[in-house]
């Protein structure tokens, strides 16, 4: 079976096809700015994602969120809430990790079905 990658780097693709199941990277917004800023511009880069690869919303199978604090919780949920709201909601889990900087508040990674 093919595999496709998208965006390849040299220590990552933004997204992996295998079959019909997409792969994305963790995406993470603007450091420095509020956790429901870079909550916004993650789920705008995942939708951008999934529009180049064949996919949507409507496909996603399952999402993990990292915050780097779980006093973020609420303000994510909001955020996450209104993106989600009229779209079939994937499996999720959220956790508290250290991120790539300080300054990062969010990292989300998703895996989804082509449309």
């Amino acid at each position: 079976m093919t595999i496709t990658r998208i965006d390849q780097g040299s220590r990552m693709s933004q997204a992996v096809i295998h079959g019909d199941t997409i792969y994305l990277a963790g995406q993470v917004g603007t450091p420095g700015t509020s956790v429901t800023e870079q909550t916004r511009e993650v789920l705008s880069k995942v939708e951008s994602l999934l529009e180049r690869v064949g996919s949507s919303k409507n496909h996603l199978l399952s999402a993990t969120i990292w915050l780097a604090d779980m006093v973020d919780f609420a303000d994510m949920n909001a955020v996450w809430d209104d993106w989600i709201t009229d779209f079939p909601a994937p499996a999720r889990a959220t956790g508290e990790a250290k991120l790539a900087t300080p300054e990062h508040k969010v990292e989300i990674i998703m895996i989804a079905a082509k449309a």
